[in-house]
């Protein structure tokens, strides 16, 4: 009697996307505190027309030094190149600006809205089914948020100045968001970020150079450390990471994980700022993990 030969099971391949997603979430939140603190020791526009520009020039020079091939269409890059001026040149020159007069934790609440106006959007746009879990899901994650930092509010320490400013913000990355899943361009997400970050820049120099006074810049290791994290982790690796979730995720479940950042940029606030948070404000963080959970789990398909 011969024995059945051995089936080798194939082992599961490993999963990156839950590391992407933690390694996202972590730079897009202390991204705040970085901002707040370049903001205190240089123009808010001249700082992002720094960081933009020189993102740009790493992305697009370390692409011509490993000899990579253009892998662009001109249309592509046209593309990246309007998402350069809505997702960092009006989303960050705005939200920056209004971080001169609010605190990094209400700036993280009110861009961490972005995922109820893309949900809306996504679904009228893009086709994006809107159902009862995805809309419980979202209205969880509003409430989370809300109980975070509703005392903040009420402090009333924060300008209404910074406030339309930050909402100003919100408006134009939601319709980066729209934009990308709606024109969809092709080729290199590494290449087209350093289109879209040179773009950015290419705008927001003259700007800066018109309206900003340069011998305002305060030359600190506080404000060289803040920048380098704004070009290295920011420009270049969060953007990198947040259209790759947008490609795999869809707009609706990617901006979902935007609730995350009033929590986690709270946290860093308070360790590198000392920003003060409340036991409460936690409590906000389990309806938001259960959003979350809700908005981007899989639908379960029906049987037969």
């Amino acid at each position: 009697m011969s024995l059945a030969p051995s089936i080798s099971i194939p082992r599961s391949r490993f999963n990156p996307l839950p590391l992407y997603i933690g390694v996202f979430c972590l730079l897009w939140s202390y991204a705040f505190v970085a901002g707040k603190i370049g903001v205190t020791h240089c123009p808010p526009l001249i700082l992002l027309a720094a960081r933009f520009s020189l993102a740009g020039i790493l992305i697009l020079g370390a692409t011509l030094i490993r000899g990579d091939g253009w892998s662009l269409s001109w249309r592509d890059a046209a593309i990246f190149a309007v998402l350069g001026i809505a997702n960092n040149a009006l989303y960050l020159g705005l939200g920056y600006t209004g971080l001169q007069s609010v605190s990094a934790g209400l700036g993280g609440l009110i861009v961490s809205a972005n995922p109820v106006f893309t949900a809306a959007l996504a679904a009228l746009f893009l086709g994006e089914g809107m159902t009862w879990r995805k809309a419980s899901g979202l209205l969880l994650g509003i409430i989370g948020v809300t109980l975070i930092v509703w005392h903040r509010l009420s402090v009333g320490t924060d300008s209404l100045h910074g406030i339309v400013f930050t909402l100003a913000s919100l408006a134009s990355i939601v319709a980066g968001t729209i934009l990308f899943k709606l024109l969809a361009p092709k080729g290199s997400l590494w290449i087209g970020n350093g289109i879209q970050n040179l773009a950015a820049g290419i705008v927001l120099t003259p700007v800066a150079l018109a309206f900003a006074d340069v011998h305002a810049i305060d030359y600190t290791p506080s404000l060289i450390g803040a920048f380098a994290f704004l070009v290295l982790g920011g420009s270049i690796l969060a953007y990198l990471l947040w259209f790759h979730l947008l490609k795999v995720c869809g707009a609706t479940a990617a901006s979902a994980y935007h609730f995350l950042m009033p929590p986690l940029g709270m946290l860093f606030a308070f360790l590198v700022l000392g920003e003060h948070v409340e036991a409460r404000d936690l409590f906000g963080i389990v309806p938001v993990a259960l959003g979350i959970y809700l908005v981007t789990r899989p639908a379960t398909k029906a049987a037969g």
